[in-house]
């Protein structure tokens, strides 16, 4: 039952917000991103049993882990990444998000450039000459 204690703790944060925006909209922002962080902590513990459960697995599969590791890193930069571009966005500053966005894509695409180079040779490989 966390989803209950984040959906409160957001709750209580976003009402808070709103009324603390109109006298000091620089602290309900502060208080918006301490939210976020809070959350993001709160789920941290999830997040390392997600990982412990899917290594263990690719190990009981037989499977490389430095593909796994590899995978595992992506799906973290566009976590990381969503999470930078929406506290900007509560900023007001769309430009810099929108480059955020574009940074984790990159990334993302230059770290997934080796496990594709590697399933394309495996497909060529499978294919008879």
């Amino acid at each position: 039952m966390e989803i209950v204690k984040i959906v409160g703790i957001s709750l209580v944060a976003t009402f808070l917000a709103l009324i603390v925006k109109e006298q000091k909209p620089n602290f309900a922002f502060l208080l918006i991103v301490f939210t976020g962080c809070s959350i993001f902590l709160f789920l941290v513990d999830k997040i390392y049993e997600i990982v412990h459960m899917v290594e263990r697995l690719a190990v009981n599969a037989k499977v490389n882990l430095v593909y796994v590791e590899t995978i595992l890193k992506i799906i973290g930069i566009a976590y990381i990444a969503e999470f930078a571009v929406q506290i900007t966005k509560d900023a007001g500053q769309g430009s810099i998000a929108s480059k955020i966005e574009l940074a984790g894509k990159v990334i993302i695409l230059a770290m997934a450039v080796p496990i594709l180079t590697v399933l394309i040779e495996t497909i060529i490989k499978l294919i008879p000459s």
